[in-house]
């Protein structure tokens, strides 16, 4: 093998360290910047690798992949999202940050600015990971990319900032290895640096538009461009005091859809769907967030943007996963999706989740629209029918659906596996090729059969896939996980993917032959959200066909991705009958809790209808999910962290600036909006906060002390502040409306901060908005979910174990021993610390709910403290009346 390299190339840094690194046997060519490169196409300076077959590779890290594969390691997954990363986002921030460092003379962090977040991603990722490198514990390709990246920007370890302490570590690390240090010193020589330093001269500045275009971070505003104090134009100024002065009038009117929501010519038609939660459990926040409030917020945004907007969403309650839950409870199938169905929806509700219509896929409409795509695909040669090995116990008779089985994952050897997906790496596997696998109904071990089986021809539909996604990321919003997970699908070559399975609980397949089978959940499930829409409506092919018009946004987990982006389009292309396919694609990382995950046999974590038991109202619950929503990488729920946010973010900077602003105009203008006289000053203001309302970014602006200006312009902020809350906290907005008595028909986002609450506006009484998390209290609720919760609590229908506000919460289980003093002690010290607690709520007149609530804590502990003493426990008497 021949490398080619130009000394003084950066990119050639990375290629070298990779040579020295898998130890490649290569013969090394030094070239000048102005000879004619190995490949026609090969741009200079960029290193090119010529192969004993004469190919010849001129992409620097095709070149460092083709060296570690050559010495046998193959790239996990994680190594592949590394190298994209590198690619798409790194690469170019780097190239300008070397420009502004050789060209523009620039030095230490100023010269780096543009590589400050992504900086941080490395650091977070190595901090949360504890590993010693980026994809483990061992050096891989993706480190020395990301490291032949980064080292000629960040030589100078002035330019690296000092909090980033694992970047530092790792970044010393590479640099001090054998390979990396003679890379640095054959490359990186004064001489050829000049050189490189005058082919660059000569180049126009590297643009960041690329980087911003494949990134998930938000276009930065002009402030941020260009710094807090840019200059405002006269127009900017005059343009914002004008929207300002139309008043409640200049906002357009609310819209107000028919019902059912039907598409509307001429207006933007969005349809978001919610990945459909599984019926057979009970949804913890990281499936919350991840599904259905993301897809929430962005539903009511488009609302208040007056864009005619369907949400729909449902259980998912055909496959295994419910047969396996029935066997478990000792019901059929159909009581387990009526439970469960009745569970989703009392979360869903309390959560505040507005979809239009919250359905279910066990209907007829399921079965009549599945065997249509079916019997299109069929006649249109998409369809294939094979032989396969499939596991069959003969204990039980029957073949083993994959969730009927579990056993070691044959990737990563995680040895609970299911029969389809490896919940530990992610990677979909066939039951068959599982370690020790063992049949889940009876834990015999089952044996290898052949059985018939229809698949879809995922690698003839292919040529239709790649030009739809194509257009679908060049035109939609497509979140990076998205793109990697459907990129590395295709990169890998479809296969034919099997769409039948040897079960009773499902969609019959209406094919002799085959009625015996039902279709796999995962050609069926998607279709559910088709189904849902049609016992919404039964207008509903307006909505799913008819992609002229309407725009489909989805929103999942990371896990659901290929089957949303490759399996059902292609169900749908092959089917040729003008279905709506997903414009823009939104998939989250993973919500962890705590320290682990969340875990219902262990009981660890908060689950859905554990959430309002916890006294903590939902909107906190929304914002906090909202606040730590793992949108670039995995994140977790903190208790701490949530009392923090609640305090900080909350009461003490949103709550207090509305409720001041309130008040003021109680306390001193006798609850009317005063006459605002303004002044160039809050000119600047509004143009400001019209600037940031058109990011959508909310401003903080240090408001001078004028009273009746001051006070106008703040309650108006409010105002505004409920309209761009309600996405996020519905209830809070809801309150901030009634409170400051604001008109509904100004209940819609505009593009300018106008003053809807005009002098003499009267407000109503003004009252905090949140309510301070003591330390103990959240202490408590993490002892409470932190393990050991019986499992059944959290499966009983809501109105089952939930009481009537009149009564006191039933206390954790606890096993006591009566007469045990250290246990007295305890009890009687909890009892102390909650009776003053009560005390001053009341001296503070807290509200009445509050204080019953704690009151209802004061009295369960002291009936603990009665047992524990031995004694009988009183029933409290409600006052007012007495024992005869």
């Amino acid at each position: 093998m021949r490398l080619r390299v130009a000394a003084g190339a950066p990119a050639a840094l990375k290629v070298l360290a990779a040579a020295g690194a898998a130890a490649a046997p290569v013969r090394l060519v030094w070239s000048g910047p102005v000879e004619r490169p190995l490949a026609p196409l090969s741009p200079p300076w960029v290193p090119s690798l010529e192969l004993d077959s004469g190919t010849i590779l001129f992409s620097p890290n095709a070149i460092c992949q083709f060296f570690f594969l050559a010495r046998g390691e193959e790239p996990t997954d994680l190594t592949n999202q590394w190298l994209e990363w590198e690619a798409t986002e790194l690469q170019p921030a780097a190239s300008a940050a070397l420009y502004t460092q050789l060209v523009h003379g620039k030095k230490g962090l100023e010269a780096v600015e543009a590589l400050g977040k992504l900086l941080a991603h490395i650091e977070q990722n190595l901090s949360r990971r504890g590993t010693a490198y980026l994809a483990g514990d061992t050096k891989s390709v993706a480190d020395v990319v990301v490291w032949g990246t980064l080292f000629p920007v960040l030589q100078d370890e002035t330019s690296l900032p000092t909090e980033l302490q694992a970047l530092r570590t790792w970044f010393q690390s590479m640099t001090l290895s054998e390979a990396c240090r003679k890379a640095a010193d054959s490359v990186l020589m004064p001489r050829a640096l000049l050189e490189f330093k005058s082919y660059l001269q000569k180049q126009p500045p590297p643009s960041l538009a690329m980087q911003r275009a494949t990134s998930n971070e938000p276009e930065p505003s002009l402030q941020e461009e260009e710094g807090s104090e840019r200059a405002l134009t006269e127009e900017e100024i005059t343009a914002a005091a004008d929207a300002w002065a139309c008043g409640a009038a200049g906002l357009p009117k609310p819209w107000q859809p028919q019902k059912p929501v039907l598409p509307v010519e001429g207006m933007r038609n969005v349809l978001i769907t919610s990945a459909l939660p599984y019926v057979n459990n009970v949804p913890h926040l990281g499936n919350i967030i991840g599904c259905v409030l993301s897809a929430d917020t962005f539903a009511r945004y488009c609302r208040l943007r007056n864009w005619n907007t369907l949400y729909v969403c449902g259980t998912d309650e055909y496959g295994t996963a419910t047969e396996t839950k029935a066997v478990e409870e000792g019901l059929t199938p159909q009581e387990i999706c009526n439970k469960y169905n009745a569970i989703h929806a009392d979360i869903y509700h309390w959560f505040d989740i507005s979809f239009d219509y919250f359905g279910r896929t066990t209907t007829p409409y399921q079965t009549t629209i599945a065997q249509d795509i079916f019997q299109r695909l069929l006649a249109r040669g998409f369809l294939l029918q094979d032989t396969v090995e499939q596991l069959r116990c003969e204990d039980c008779q029957r073949f083993l659906a994959d969730r009927f089985v579990e056993g070691t994952c044959p990737f990563c050897s995680y040895e609970e596996a299911r029969g389809d997906q490896c919940d530990k790496c992610g990677k979909l596997i066939n039951a068959v090729e599982l370690k020790n696998p063992q049949c889940k109904l009876c834990k015999g071990v089952p044996v290898v059969k052949p059985t018939q089986h229809l698949f879809l021809d995922l690698p003839k539909l292919e040529e239709r896939l790649e030009p739809w996604l194509e257009q679908s990321w060049a035109s939609g919003d497509w979140t990076a996980n998205a793109r990697y997970i459907t990129r590395s699908w295709i990169r890998d070559g479809l296969k034919p993917r099997c769409i039948t399975r040897d079960l009773k609980w499902g969609t019959p397949v209406p094919l002799d032959g085959f009625r015996d089978k039902v279709f796999y959940v995962w050609f069926d499930a998607p279709i559910g959200y088709l189904s849902i829409t049609a016992n919404y409506t039964d207008q509903w092919e307006r909505w799913w066909k008819n992609p002229q018009q309407v725009e489909l946004y989805n929103f999942m987990a990371k896990d659901n991705v290929p089957f949303h982006s490759v399996i059902f389009p292609c169900s749908l292309l092959g089917a040729e009958d003008n279905y709506t396919l997903v414009n823009h694609l939104i998939a989250t990382e993973y919500l962890n809790y705590e320290d682990g995950k969340f875990s219902k046999s262990r009981g660890v974590g908060v689950f859905g209808d554990m959430a309002k038991d916890t006294g903590i109202p939902a909107d906190i619950w929304r914002f906090y999910l909202l606040y730590v929503r793992p949108e670039g990488q995995d994140s977790a729920f903190s208790w701490s962290d949530l009392m923090l946010k609640n305090n900080s973010e909350l009461l003490n900077n949103l709550g207090n600036f509305i409720n001041r602003a309130g008040m003021f105009v109680c306390k001193f203008f006798g609850g009317a909006v005063p006459n605002m006289v303004l002044t160039l000053d809050d000119k600047r203001l509004l143009a400001r906060v019209t600037l940031e309302l058109r990011q959508y970014h909310q401003l903080l602006e240090k408001v001078r002390q004028r009273a009746s200006t001051v006070t106008g312009v703040a309650v108006n902020m409010a105002s505004m502040l409920a309209v761009l809350l309600q996405p996020y906290m519905p209830g809070v907005s809801l309150a901030i409306q009634e409170q400051l008595c604001i008109p509904p028909d100004c209940f819609v986002l505009s593009h300018n901060f106008t003053c809807t609450l005009p002098p003499g506006h009267r407000v109503g009484t003004v009252s905090p908005l949140f309510q301070k998390l003591e330390n103990d209290q959240v202490e408590a609720l993490r002892k409470r979910f932190g393990g050991g919760q019986p499992e059944n609590l959290a499966v009983e229908p809501q109105a089952k174990q939930t009481p009537p506000a009149s009564e006191p919460p039933p206390a954790p289980a606890t096993v006591m021993a009566p007469g045990d003093p250290q246990l007295i002690q305890e009890l009687t010290e909890e009892v102390a610390k909650q009776g003053n607690h009560v005390r001053q709520l009341k001296a503070n007149k807290a509200e009445k709910a509050q204080v019953d609530m704690e009151v209802a804590k004061l009295l369960e502990l002291k009936k603990q403290l009665a047992l524990a003493e031995g004694k009988s426990p009183e029933v409290p008497v409600p006052k007012g009346k007495r024992k005869k």
